[in-house]
């Protein structure tokens, strides 16, 4: 049905020459554009979520008055309730990873995959017909049940697939392209502004721009229709399948935990996801919510009309997440080039201090339009550049018939913890700093330390540049 090339088992090519693409055939650029589609829609929809919070929450919450006038909530009351929405969608994401990436070992990558994308594109859609937080948390939490499986099948299939040398640099740039999805997420947003400011979102009977924003990230939907004849399993899931599976059970915690090298491994790399996942999720991504409130404080205090400031806001939300973006793909592409070079564990030192000093600098300072084109993108290549070494080090740490799910393991149970990050945050903002001056502004300079925990796990973990996957 296709012409591609059969996908082949990767061998010890330590010693080829050439640059690292030169080895990869046209199945496996298929392969990795494939994974890297999934896993940069699968961002999409993070950022359209994080994009949309604020004003959803400000619609949802908003309640009627004995008099028939509309009661907004304080801008307090909405972040408090963004950060429990955001708490509730990466228990989601940790249910899901933790679930699929079982089933990615146990009935494949490839299969699992498609199955994840159509669960969070659908749920994703549904959430534009919210009518409350309560259906809204629960459209969320289900979007992250897709979410969360992607990516542990994406970086198993493209690290099983590729030649063992292309393998590190096909990994970060499965991850930095996942920027090209946040910053697709940041235009929308801005497109979404622009129109609430001409007031053409009002007379298509819209209150705001969020509503739009969930029905645009339902299309990776048909992402999944394309590819699901032409993908196949990776030969080395297959080989362990048929040969192993009477010895060792496929995709079981069981056999992840019981195993002491394993288990040190699994229980070591959750540490450094909870560092950065807490990191980006309870202070980074509230970035954009930053910049909301002092340029909320800044057209207030110009007289523009309500309508005028939520489309303003809006657009400059985009802007900032865009350079967190460019940031990012930087950040994620070069922790890949430094890892081959330096190694994993001293790449990830640099980042995690790199992604804490960086991290405070915004919080602390960030006050003006100008702060935002260069504080932010250092603040995203720092902070992103972690979720690249995840992907290049999680599946070099376990065997083919674990791969899958140890990877997830690390990744969302590490998500699980850090599901108490943006509601710390929420609720350091309403209730601790409630009195200061720009409340979310301390409580992100509180929790950013959390990206120095990462350093205590390193030293007891492997280094495993130039090494071959363990089978």
């Amino acid at each position: 049905m296709h012409h591609f090339d059969e996908p082949t088992t990767p061998a010890d090519d330590s010693l080829a020459t050439g640059p690292w693409y030169s080895e990869m055939n046209r199945y496996h650029w298929f392969v990795l554009i494939v994974a890297a589609l999934g896993w940069l829609f699968d961002c999409l929809d993070q950022q359209l979520f994080i994009l949309a919070r604020q004003p959803a929450m400000a619609e949802l919450l908003a309640t009627v008055g004995s008099d028939g006038e509309t009661i907004a909530p304080t801008r307090e009351t909405i972040n408090e309730y963004a950060g429990y929405a955001t708490s509730i969608f990466l228990i989601g994401w940790a249910s899901g990873g933790l679930f699929f990436g079982v089933l990615g070992d146990r009935i494949g990558r490839a299969k699992t995959m498609i199955i994840t994308i159509l669960l969070y594109s659908l749920f994703t859609g549904l959430s534009a017909l919210s009518q409350g937080f309560a259906d809204f948390a629960l459209y969320r939490f289900l979007t992250g049940l897709g979410v969360g499986g992607e990516f542990a099948v994406g970086v198993a299939l493209v690290a099983e697939v590729m030649p063992a040398r292309a393998r590190t640099y096909a990994l970060s740039l499965l991850q930095a392209l996942s920027a090209v999805g946040n910053i697709s997420a940041a235009l929308i947003g801005m497109v979404m502004g622009q129109l609430q400011q001409e007031g053409v979102l009002s007379a298509w009977g819209l209150e705001s721009t969020w509503r739009p924003m969930f029905v645009i990230g339902a299309v990776p939907a048909l992402l999944a229709l394309v590819i699901r004849r032409r993908l196949k399993e990776p030969e080395r899931w297959q080989q362990v399948r048929h040969e192993g599976a009477a010895k060792r059970q496929l995709g079981s915690y069981s056999e992840l935990l019981g195993n002491p090298l394993w288990r040190k491994h699994a229980l070591l790399g959750l540490v450094l996801a909870f560092s950065g996942v807490v990191g980006l999720w309870g202070v980074g991504f509230f970035t954009m919510d930053l910049v909301g409130d002092v340029l909320t404080k800044r057209f207030t205090a110009e007289g523009l009309s309500s309508e005028q400031i939520t489309g303003k806001v809006a657009t400059w939300k985009g802007i900032t997440s865009m350079m967190i973006n460019v940031g990012a793909a930087a950040g994620m592409c070069g922790f890949g080039f430094v890892a081959q070079r330096i190694g994993r564990r001293p790449s990830f030192a640099i980042s995690f201090v790199a992604a804490f000093l960086s991290t405070a600098m915004v919080f602390a300072f960030l006050d003006d339009f100008s702060e935002v084109f260069w504080m932010v993108p250092i603040m995203g290549f720092c902070q992103l550049s972690l979720f690249a070494g995840y992907a290049i080090y999680f599946p070099e740490l376990f065997p083919t018939y674990l791969r899958s799910t140890g990877t997830s393991f690390c990744y969302n149970v590490g998500r699980f913890l850090a599901a108490i990050g943006p509601g710390l945050l929420g609720y350091l903002t309403q209730h601790v700093y409630a009195d200061a001056a720009e409340p979310l502004r301390n409580a992100g300079l509180t929790v950013c330390g959390v990206f120095l925990v990462g350093l205590l796990a390193l030293p007891f973990l492997p280094e495993t540049k130039d090494r071959p996957l363990p089978e």
